[in-house]
């Protein structure tokens, strides 16, 4: 079986965070499949520094999201 893996760009991680659930829903078939999810570190920092402009603290930390 071929191991897949995705790298997700601003728009799909700024969806996860907004909780869309068509996204979700991939995400979570993703990760009982084994297969592996990553970022960019431009996407990161592209969705940190939106987050930080808008003041979404709360949203700054989502261990949920970025498990290592």
């Amino acid at each position: 079986m071929e191991r897949v893996s995705y790298l997700l760009d601003t728009n799909i991680v700024t969806y996860i965070l907004k909780k869309n659930l068509l996204v979700n829903n991939k995400l979570e078939e993703v990760r009982r499949l084994g297969q592996k999810v990553f970022i960019s570190c431009i996407t990161y920092y592209e969705v940190k520094r939106g987050l930080l402009a808008v003041n979404a603290t709360k949203q700054l930390c989502v261990p949920h999201f970025f498990r290592l």
